[in-house]
């Protein structure tokens, strides 16, 4: 209590729990309704509120249950007697009492006030120095049945140091202090303390905490519901269970007073002195011996990390000693190369055109895959012809073949007769056709065609090794030929290149020749001879290389080509380095909450901590995307040439990844990303808001069984099929990985989270203008028309999920992957503010169709255009146009796709609407001067239309 208290001050008070016999608690009869309000508050507020955490702040105000009533009140910390228990105060009563931390929570600021009690002490009175326990047991029982809810008038005649006020009290016509000292229990002092020796003294009320025996408590029968009196009684109940706490000997939070000989007359309390001053220096000694072995374990703690920084180094210094060491013998090295640098780069160049010029004595012109060219020759054009009887033949059998049949069939005797003449006829022409055919062969070549072939496979076979049949010989004739025409072009131009270098690199040794000749007489400068002699020496080698490389490598790459097997050798390092990220990110996971769950909690370590889980993650998902870039080359390979991959590798999950469309990844886990549940979202599923790579990114829960996930990779690998093939440009919402959890029958997807970006919330919050509702709408069509060119029917189009991204990119988002297209129209949760999308053939039982996509479609962007305006619904629950103030061309639009004949997706794209956006009016709400400038603007646009009607490319801007 800091205010000035005069000593003719009169108070009015209620007390609320009594110390001894001399000294009580209080409170001010004006605070009774606040203190109500205040009870109020703390019954709304603790219940919720976080329990006490690590080291409290003792000079903080708590909320604590007290034991008696259950009941919350405000409490101030006196002293932490174990892990679990604190000694509280009640700050507004004057009682304290032992709870457990679970019983003390946080309270908001808005508590945070000073405390209503006040402590008050009997002017001129002490309590007998050789008072004993039951005397002073019996003392405190009367004062509070004096004082104890009963109105009090207080008279001020000091302030203590420590708050207590030095009162006379009266209660109606009865001065209580001298009711004290009638019935025994006070004395009056001999020398009565005076205002200001007050103000250096504290009170002797602590004698009553040093009684160090039992004494029976009585129950406290009297105390009631704080719900039904205005006046909280939790103050008084503890005034007895205080003192056998006390008896018992749990400690209590002690008054530091200081008495003179001044003041009072001490007597026997002196022992009792004693003994709280033993104490008090017995538990500062302990505090301070704990203080000690705390900083004696910190200072070896820092002593071992000297020692390692110490041989750190020492360890450095050895390493930068090699550095230097190994530095001065490069250094050395490179000057002696230095010195015969020149004479080594002629040395290697003059050894390649040496090789060079051998090649091109040998072979002036290079023939690429001349050999296989002939053979290809041979095969195509030097093909036999087909006889010309072989038709004849082959139309005579089948008649043959007829008649036969035509006998077996046959049940009639005469009519059998009839069938074997005409069978017989047909017989004697096919001997015929026989006989021709044979002699036709017998003129073929066909023994020199066969040796040709035979050589030519001889040959080709010891050239590049064992042949292979194709399934078109025509195509791979194609490709063969497409190849060499390549090479002989890239030849070419290599050649030519070498060719032009070698032509500088001599015209350079015949200007330094001419410069080094002392007979000659003509001077010339020294930088124009010696020029840029680095560069023509560099152009020189790299063509001479090329050309080698050419002329002599392609028989090296034939073979390697042959003799390449597939190799998942990189897929399985990646996988390694995948366990080894994720088992160090686990474990920094757990570093983390430790160090929270810990009451040595370090910022520093937490925020190191953090940066390198940080680290870990960004890490895990580069090899995650490695991991798939891998993927899709092996896939390749199998679809291609080698599909035993399949069979041979189980393990490496190539059937997994070609089943879900290179969605489906194995190495993603849900307790690796740090994802915040988002509750006002998770409805239907389960949501987690995350962030990859700088990317923020929702998490979509599936519950999925045996059955379900098969489906839902399969639904989710088609819608990601048709983004795959677009991506940004395909108005689709990315998905971006799926995984399935492997402790719960979860499948997780993994999409971008752009919030408050859905048409519901922006249209609630700040809704689009009419040139953004058509920029955002067109891109709505292009993602229905991607879904449908798939093959996929969204069935769950709605306002909240479409996305206006910047509020202009408009997106389709994904659907229910758990869910069949009919499940998902039937949801009833196609939805824009009251206006039902669901199509009217829907409602009649019909099959969900890419038109009702489009009515839902029409349906949004009539909700989008009315805004303000009254919306009108027919009986059937479609949209009343008439009447809607509305551009034409977009009137139009809804009415085409509203209409049992609606338009397609592709035809949506192509509407006039569309091809001007900044022209169209979708708003009627335009200012009266913006009339006339959209007029003017329509007049210059039909200026600019081409002569076929058709509008150009430019935009005009009304706005302006």
């Amino acid at each position: 209590m800091e205010e000035d208290l005069g000593y003719s001050k009169v108070e009015h008070v209620v007390g609320c729990h009594v110390e001894d016999a001399v000294t009580f608690w209080a409170q001010n009869i004006n605070s009774n309704d606040d203190i109500l309000k205040l009870s109020c508050a703390l019954a709304e507020v603790c219940p919720q509120a976080n329990s006490i955490f690590g080291n409290p702040d003792l000079n903080k105000i708590y909320g604590g249950c007290f034991s008696e009533d259950k009941c919350w009140y405000r409490c101030k910390i006196q002293q932490v007697i174990s892990d679990e228990k604190c000694q509280v105060f009640y700050i507004d009563y004057g009682n304290s009492e032992i709870l457990n931390r679970s019983d003390i929570v946080e309270i908001p600021w808005k508590l945070q006030f000073p405390e209503v009690a006040k402590k008050y002490r009997f002017w001129g009175l002490q309590i007998p120095p050789n008072q004993d326990l039951n005397q002073f047991d019996q003392g405190r029982k009367f004062l509070c049945s004096l004082t104890f809810e009963k109105k009090i008038r207080m008279r001020h005649k000091a302030l203590y140091q420590d708050g207590t006020i030095v009162a006379q009290a009266e209660c109606g016509e009865v001065d209580i202090g001298e009711e004290m000292v009638k019935k025994g229990f006070a004395e009056k002092c001999k020398f009565p303390p005076n205002a200001s020796s007050c103000e250096e003294k504290n009170s002797d009320s602590v004698q009553c905490l040093a009684w160090n025996v039992k004494g029976s408590v009585p129950l406290w029968a009297n105390r009631c519901n704080p719900a039904v009196y205005s006046r909280r009684k939790a103050c008084f109940g503890d005034q007895l269970a205080t003192s056998l706490r006390n008896s018992t000997g749990n400690h209590m939070p002690l008054a530091k007073e200081k008495n003179t000989a001044s003041d009072f007359s001490v007597g026997s309390n002196i022992s009792l002195a004693k003994i709280k001053q033993d104490q008090a220096l017995f538990e500062e000694n302990e505090k301070l011996k704990g203080e000690k072995e705390a900083i004696k374990e910190q200072n070896q703690i820092i002593l071992q990390n000297y020692k390692e920084l110490e041989l750190k180094m020492q360890h450095l210094k050895c390493e930068l000693q090699e550095e230097k060491k190994a530095s001065n013998e490069t250094q050395k090295h490179l000057e002696k190369t230095l010195q015969i640098c020149v004479g080594i780069k002629m040395r290697n160049l003059a050894a390649k055109f040496k090789i060079l010029k051998e090649v091109r004595h040998k072979k002036m012109n290079v023939h690429f895959g001349d050999d296989l060219s002939e053979a290809v020759e041979v095969v195509t054009e030097g093909c036999l012809a087909t006889p010309s009887s072989l038709e004849n033949l082959e139309k005579i059998w089948t008649e043959y073949n007829l008649a036969q049949e035509m006998i077996q069939l046959c049940k009639n005797v005469s009519e059998g007769e009839s069938l074997i003449l005409k069978r017989n006829e047909v017989q004697q022409s096919l001997y015929h056709a026989v006989e021709e055919f044979i002699l036709e062969v017998d003129q073929l070549p066909l023994s020199e065609r066969s040796r040709t072939l035979q050589r030519l496979s001889t040959s080709l076979e010891a050239m590049y090794g064992e042949a292979s049949e194709a399934d078109d010989s025509k195509e791979v004739f194609q490709q063969f030929f497409e190849w060499k025409h390549f090479k002989l072009e890239e030849f070419s131009r290599v050649r030519s290149s070498t060719d032009a270098s070698l032509q500088i690199l001599a015209g350079w040794f015949s200007g330094i020749k001419k410069f080094f000749d002392l007979t000659s007489e003509v001077t010339l400068n020294s930088e124009e001879v010696v020029g840029n002699v680095d560069e023509v020496l560099e152009n020189v080698e790299s063509n001479i290389c090329k050309e080698l490389e050419i002329s002599l490598v392609f028989k090296k790459q034939m073979v390697e080509w042959l003799n390449r097997s597939p190799n998942i050798e990189n897929l399985l390092l990646i996988k390694k380095a995948l366990k080894s990220l994720k088992a160090r990110l686990r474990w920094k996971l757990v570093e983390k909450n430790n160090l929270e769950e810990t009451d040595d909690y370090n910022d520093c370590e937490m925020t190191k901590i953090k940066q390198e889980i940080t680290t870990l993650r960004n890490s895990l998902f580069q090899e995650i995307h490695k991991e798939k870039k891998e993927l899709e080359k092996l896939n390749y390979l199998v679809q291609k040439w080698f599909p035993e991959l399949l069979l041979l590798h189980p393990e490496a999950g190539i059937q997994k990844y070609m089943n879900s469309g290179g969605l489906l990844t194995l190495s993603l886990e849900r307790d690796l990303l740090d994802a915040e549940p988002l509750k006002e979202l998770s409805t239907k599923r389960p949501l987690v808001c995350s962030e990859v790579q700088d990317q923020k990114v929702l998490l979509k829960g599936y519950s999925v069984d045996v059955n379900t996930e098969a489906k839902v990779i399969e639904r989710a690998a088609k819608y990601h099929r048709a983004w795959s093939g677009l991506k940004e440009k395909s108005g689709l919402l990315q998905l971006i990985y799926l995984f399935l959890c492997k402790s719960d029958p979860l499948a997780y997807l993994m999409v971008p989270y752009y919030p408050g970006a859905s048409l519901g919330a922006l249209q609630a919050s700040k809704p689009l203008t009419s040139e953004e509702i058509l920029k955002v709408m067109k891109g709505v069509a292009c993602g229905l028309h991607t879904l449908h060119r798939a093959d996929i029917v969204h069935g769950s189009l709605h306002e909240n999920n479409v996305f206006a991204v910047n509020r202009e990119q408009g997106l389709v988002g994904d659907f229910d992957f758990t869910r069949s297209e009919d499940q998902r129209a039937s949801a009833n949760a196609m939805k824009a503010g009251t206006l039902s999308l669901i199509s009217p053939e829907l409602k009649m039982g019909q099959p969900v169709s890419p038109a009702s996509d489009m009515y839902a479609y029409g349906c949004l962007l009539f909700w989008l255009c009315v805004q303000d305006q009254e919306c009108r619904i027919k009986e059937d629950g479609t949209p009343k146009l008439d009447g809607l103030n509305v551009e034409d061309k977009v009137k139009s639009l809804l009415l085409n796709l509203i209409s049992c004949n609606r338009m397609t997706a592709e035809q949506v794209l192509e509407a006039d609407c569309f091809l001007w956006p900044s022209m169209i009016s979708v708003l009627p709400q335009d200012e009266p001067g913006k009339e006339h400038e959209y007029e003017k603007a329509k007049e210059e646009s039909q200026d600019v239309t081409g002569l076929d009607g058709k509008e150009e490319d430019n935009e005009i801007d009304t706005s302006q």
